[in-house]
């Protein structure tokens, strides 16, 4: 539906909003590499692992508008993670570097209050064309197919023994097993 020409993945190096990662950030990255092998069109953007520091997504927007000039740039992100952006280190200034579009599974619950539900139905576009027409600045519900497929309980499978082998490439599966993650 997008017709993206970039499709950048961006592990966190150190998320600010977790206490804890289950696999050191070189590790995720790793991963995220073996899973988009392959797949044209996906690449993945190791900037915030690099970074020193907290991985906030504003820093990280504002280089990559610094290196895209004035292209449009869409940052995705999942409902649950839209309902807590006012949570996010200057989270206002996201809207000034890309568009939003938030991915709603069919059971997501939009919960915005406050200043961010005053700009999230400010910010609303009316299709994909009117991103294309702005480089940043308004935001898109993009409804997507539910899939039964979760971290934890993939974590959870590979402490168990079990083989998440439908869940993801054959290639992680193997890197977690020689790395020892998750168990």
């Amino acid at each position: 539906m997008l017709g993206l020409s970039d499709f950048r993945l961006l592990p966190a190096g150190s998320p600010p909003h977790r206490s804890n990662t289950f696999a050191p950030a070189e590790h995720r990255l790793a991963m995220l590499r073996l899973a988009v092998s392959g797949h044209p069109g996906f690449s993945v953007d190791d900037r915030e692992v690099r970074r020193a520091g907290f991985s906030w997504m504003v820093d990280t927007l504002e280089e990559i508008r610094h290196e895209e000039g004035e292209t449009p740039l869409l940052l995705l992100i999942g409902q649950d993670a839209a309902n807590a952006l006012d949570t996010w280190h200057e989270w206002q200034r996201l809207f000034d570097l890309a568009h939003l579009v938030i991915m709603r599974r069919p059971d997501s619950l939009v919960s915005y209050t406050g200043e961010l539900l005053t700009q999230m139905q400010r910010r609303q576009a009316e299709n994909f064309a009117q991103l294309k027409q702005a480089m940043a600045g308004f935001t898109l519900p993009l409804e997507v197919t539910q899939l039964d497929i979760s971290s934890t309980a993939i974590r959870r499978q590979l402490a168990e023994g079990r083989s998440p082998g439908f869940l993801m490439p054959d290639s992680v599966i193997e890197y977690i097993r020689q790395h020892r993650l998750y168990v």
